[in-house]
């Protein structure tokens, strides 16, 4: 079967305070549209048709569809040019919407309604093809939203505003959230007979429900898992709270899996973490884009992840950066360390504090202790890197390449300017600069002669 889903996603969103269009500020490191399309995918559906207004441009080109885990999505957009309500918004995808197919209407300021909840709503509009299935929630404090009015028979005859609603009305705790799933054919006839005779003059989506009820179909149910789920965002506040309500959610489940989270309060997931038994995190990391922890990872405080795999029984130390790079098993790295993108570290390899590498493999066993910038370097088995050593990649103009040989030492505070190839076993002395290539088994020193003055007088002040 089919699914289709409209998104509303034209507001402005003046009370976010920002130039940016509300949809695209950023929930766990995705635009907020984002995750709604994502569950979307995940749900099934194969065309998500994205209605934009303002900053129309910026939202197209922070969105993406496509395949994730097997299923694949379509992405369309329609343009609001005003904003004349959430019924005037829906017709706007109707030119990209195929008839006679199940169509769920969606917000893009929702971002977290899981896709088994709307695999649900869709298991009950299947059950009932010829009405409406709405999203419900039941509130302890429903002030400000719609209510759901049942007749007594408790079927769904329509929806009141907060504003509109009697003394009686207000007692009602279930609230529509404005999420349904109904037949794209009787969605444009419904939309289609829509007045704007309001205070606002705008045409209401709510008002299709007492319409179909009118029309002699029924309205049916379903509420979700967690109310989080249906939380719109219109603040930053706003915004932020349901951020930390996620990341607690997202650590939970970590923590179910087996994962040690020292303070799952303090945690941040901005993407994919798959985890095996044994890893440990400690508090204020941060994780972006897809990540891999083996078995028995550390990972040490305040250290950034992105876009990396960390092998087996690796110790990520405290205030360490690694991105859109491979650890292999054994390995320490840091404490602050940064490990740029292309880095390739073998097993057993070591990396401390305060040591740059950028597009580096490291060889098994090999170390580069601290204080030292390794870039565009090929570096073999069992290497020791001394303090203070830079490889001189770049001339200006092109980056060049370092090769070092397994077995080598490299003395603290050398330069090894690129392109160069260090050969096996050698020893480079403390101090020197490298700038052709060195034979194996060789010792290389390019000190300057040392010499001494006695009775040597400093200068002093005048």
């Amino acid at each position: 079967m089919e699914i289709q889903t409209i998104i509303l996603a034209a507001g402005k969103g003046s009370r976010m305070k920002s130039d940016l269009p509300k949809v695209v500020h950023q929930l766990a490191g995705k635009p907020l549209v984002q995750h709604v399309i994502d569950s979307c995918q995940l749900m099934g559906a194969t065309h998500a048709h994205l209605v934009v207004g303002h900053g129309a441009d910026l939202v197209k080109h922070s969105v993406k569809g496509g395949a994730v885990e097997g299923k694949h999505i379509e992405l369309s957009f329609s343009l609001q040019e005003e904003q004349l309500g959430t019924g005037h918004a829906v017709k706007m995808a109707f030119d990209n919407l195929k008839d006679d197919s199940p169509t769920l209407i969606l917000y893009g300021d929702v971002p977290l309604i899981h896709h088994e909840t709307l695999a649900e709503l869709v298991d009950v509009y299947n059950n009932n093809p010829t009405g409406i299935a709405l999203m419900t929630c039941d509130l302890d404090d429903p002030t400000g939203y719609g209510r759901i009015v049942r007749n007594d028979n408790g079927e769904v005859t329509g929806i009141v505003e907060h504003k509109d609603s009697t003394e009686a009305q207000k007692s009602i705790n279930e609230i529509n959230t404005g999420i349904l799933c109904c037949n794209s054919t009787s969605l444009k006839d419904w939309i289609g007979r829509l007045k704007n005779d309001n205070a606002q003059g705008e045409f209401y989506l709510t008002d299709i429900i007492a319409m179909a009820v009118d029309d002699g179909n029924k309205v049916e149910t379903a509420q979700p898992n967690n109310l989080y789920e249906i939380e719109g965002i219109n603040t930053l506040k706003q915004l932020a709270d349901l951020e930390r309500v996620w990341q607690r959610t997202l650590a939970d489940q970590l923590m179910d899996k087996g994962v040690t989270l020292r303070d799952p309060n303090r945690f941040d997931l901005r993407g994919k973490l798959t985890c095996e038994a044994g890893v440990i995190i400690d508090i204020n990391c941060i994780i972006e884009g897809d990540v891999v922890l083996k078995k028995n990872v550390r990972i040490d405080s305040n250290v950034t992840l992105i876009n990396s795999t960390i092998g087996e029984n690796s110790h990520v130390k405290a205030n360490t950066i690694i991105e859109d790079s491979l650890v292999e098993s054994n390995c320490g790295v840091g404490p602050f360390a940064r490990i740029r993108p292309g880095t390739h570290l073998h097993n057993k390899a070591q990396v401390g504090n305060f040591v740059e590498i950028k597009k580096v493999t490291l060889g098994e066993g090999s170390k580069a202790g601290h204080l030292s910038y390794l870039g565009d370097a090929e570096i073999g088995k069992n290497v020791n890197i001394g303090a203070g050593t830079i490889t001189c990649n770049y001339d200006g103009a092109n980056k060049h390449k370092t090769i070092i040989k397994d077995g080598a030492f490299i003395g603290s505070d050398s330069q090894l300017v690129a392109p160069i190839i260090i050969g096996a076993n050698v020893t480079i002395g403390a101090g020197t600069t490298v700038a052709s290539d060195v034979n194996d088994n060789a010792l290389c020193i390019s000190r300057v002669k040392q010499k001494h003055i006695d009775g040597w007088n400093r200068p002093v002040k005048k």
